[in-house]
């Protein structure tokens, strides 16, 4: 990859390059972080050159009044996919005073007030004490069914051999 020096992107900025390498220039930026540097570095040195605005806000203004002036073109796809017409669009810039209102049943509002009744519904009705007393009865069924771990029916065995071993070492005696 080529990167251009800082003199070339001082002559970008001051406009002194022909149309092709201007063309290569500002293709370069959009795959070089180096040159963008470089290129940002030009443009803080090439500000004092640059025309300075007296009015900006009301240049923000005419521009603004000129974009929404202008009709751009965009592609039309919806009729037919394989061909694309171009039809003409306006920018919708302007805020609309009155945001359409959703109705009731859409708004969370009416969904936190449905779940709340659900629970004071389940809660009043005993659904969670029927909950808790199904757990429960699971809880005593698991402790009457206990059952010794393997650790000690190894325990308990050993201790029954090492039993039978001094059985067997008093009755030698």
């Amino acid at each position: 990859m080529k990167h251009y020096s800082f003199e070339e992107w001082l002559q970008y900025v001051n406009d002194e390059v022909n149309e092709k390498t201007k063309e290569d220039l500002e293709n370069h930026l959009y795959t070089c972080d180096q040159c963008l540097t470089q290129y940002l570095l030009a443009v803080e040195a090439g500000e004092p050159s640059l025309p300075t605005l007296s009015d900006s806000s009301g240049f923000t203004e005419l521009v603004m009044a000129e974009v929404s002036k202008q009709k751009t073109m965009v592609p039309d796809t919806v009729r037919n996919l394989n061909t694309i017409s171009i039809v003409p669009s306006v920018p919708d810039t302007k805020i609309d005073t009155k945001m359409k209102e959703k109705p009731f049943y859409q708004q969370a509002v009416f969904h936190y007030l449905l779940a709340a009744a659900a629970t004071l519904l389940l809660t009043f009705s005993g659904v969670f004490q029927s909950l808790a007393a199904y757990a429960n009865s699971i809880d005593k069924l698991q402790i009457q069914e206990k059952k010794p771990s393997v650790t000690e029916g190894v325990i308990n065995k050993t201790f029954a051999w090492m039993d039978s071993l001094e059985k067997k070492e008093a009755n030698k005696k």
